[in-house]
């Protein structure tokens, strides 16, 4: 029995995908729900498997096809697979054919060839020309400059185009041209979108951090011990974030049209990096999950990411998101606002750095913060309201623990 491979539903909002790779060849045997190839869509790369065992025996879709939900992809037959055929070797040019010479004449003497003509002997060397491969048509068999040019146009003529390098050089170095990724094209084209259609204003200020690292330095290995996950940064600052989206509910809130919308949760996104792109996966309820479930659920997530394993709904429904190019050693940027959220948190390096302090000068580690928002909805008050509030929840953590 034949089956048919297509494209089942990609998930919200998605019409459209690109086919990646294919894992097997036409002709190649494969099994029962075994991934046989791949689509890029506009969020995550979906992987398609084989409804049924049997061989592959058509791909109707190759790679870099635009592709559609219902579409038809491939064809897969019962059967046995075998290899697939190797290419057969391009042909290489022949020479001509050897023509008999003529015998020697009565003066040259009995096994004495004849002298070819010196201009021939030139261009037989320099195009790696054979004497036995070429017909002379000179006295005697005599190879002359004519039929050296003869043979050079016919083996040109029967050679195969040669193939165009995938990097050609240009002035000044090499250029590569690579089609981009559906993935990176989509990123292009939303940070872009944000750009042009929020009223996008950053706000700064500066963190110390002495205190979440002296809890973190404390209690990591009890923390990893009990909880089976390490204690990070991150926690802290999803934490303080709740804590002031919920004091600050327009920050959190999203423009539809004429209408405003406030979220009486925090979905937080988590900015991650990964070898094909920027994704931001979501932790659904962060504002009622505690520090041990917040960092199993970004360290899920994060090896989802990387493995190309995300699934659509790990990121969509997100109302809040966070940046972290410290990791990179950014010391300061202005994050881009993922739409349609109104606001986003940039943090940056930990770095010592002098500061006044109850009338001293004392060296302690500093962050950066950067909160990105949409002028449309957030002003500038609510905006500093709400970092001023990030930064008093990670300098006296422990305002966290109390709810204060």
């Amino acid at each position: 029995m034949t089956a048919e491979l297509r494209v089942t539903n990609l998930g919200e909002s998605i019409a459209e995908a690109t086919v990646g790779n294919w894992f097997k060849a036409q002709g190649e045997e494969v099994s029962a729900d075994e991934i046989v190839c791949e689509l890029e869509t506009d969020k995550v790369t979906v992987e398609v498997p084989a409804p049924q065992a049997g061989v592959l025996s058509e791909i109707t879709a190759p790679q870099g096809t635009t592709v559609e939900v219902g579409d038809l992809l491939g064809m897969i037959g019962e059967g046995s697979g075998v290899a697939p055929a190797k290419p057969a070797p391009k042909p290489v040019a022949a020479a001509a054919p050897e023509a008999p010479k003529p015998p020697p004449a009565a003066g040259g003497g009995p096994g004495r060839d004849p002298e070819d003509a010196p201009s021939a002997k030139v261009l037989m060397a320099e195009n790696a020309l054979k004497p036995s491969g070429i017909a002379g048509s000179g006295r005697d068999g005599r190879i002359m400059k004519e039929d050296v040019l003869a043979a050079v146009r016919a083996a040109r003529s029967e050679a195969p185009p040669a193939e165009v390098p995938a990097t050609a050089p240009a002035e000044g170095g090499i250029e590569e041209r690579v089609r981009m990724t559906r993935l990176r094209a989509t990123i292009a084209r939303r940070l872009k979108e944000s750009q042009n259609t929020a009223a996008m204003l950053t706000t700064y200020n500066e963190v110390d951090m002495s205190r979440v690292m002296k809890i973190r330095s404390d209690f990591k290995g009890a923390f990893e011990e009990r909880h089976g996950v390490r204690l990070g940064f991150m926690s802290f600052f999803v934490r303080a974030c709740c804590e002031a989206l919920l004091e600050v509910p327009e920050v959190n809130a999203e423009i539809d049209g004429d209408d405003i919308v406030y979220k009486k949760y925090v979905n937080m996104g988590i900015a991650v990096g990964t070898p094909t792109g920027l994704v931001v996966p979501v932790v659904r309820n962060a504002h009622s999950l505690g520090f041990a479930e917040i960092e199993k659920r970004i360290a899920e997530l994060g090896a989802l990411a990387r493995d190309g394993k995300l699934a659509l709904g790990d990121l969509q429904g997100g109302t809040f998101s966070i940046s972290n190019g410290g990791v990179y050693g950014s010391l300061m940027s202005s994050p881009i606002l993922n739409p349609p959220q109104s606001g986003i948190l940039g943090m940056h390096k930990i770095q010592e750095r002098p500061i006044a302090l109850n009338g001293e000068v004392v060296i302690r580690p500093m962050m950066y913060l950067a909160l990105s928002y949409d002028h449309r909805l957030v002003d500038g008050k609510g905006a500093v309201t709400f970092l001023v509030r990030v930064k008093e929840l990670i300098e006296e953590p422990h305002r966290l623990l109390m709810g204060i």
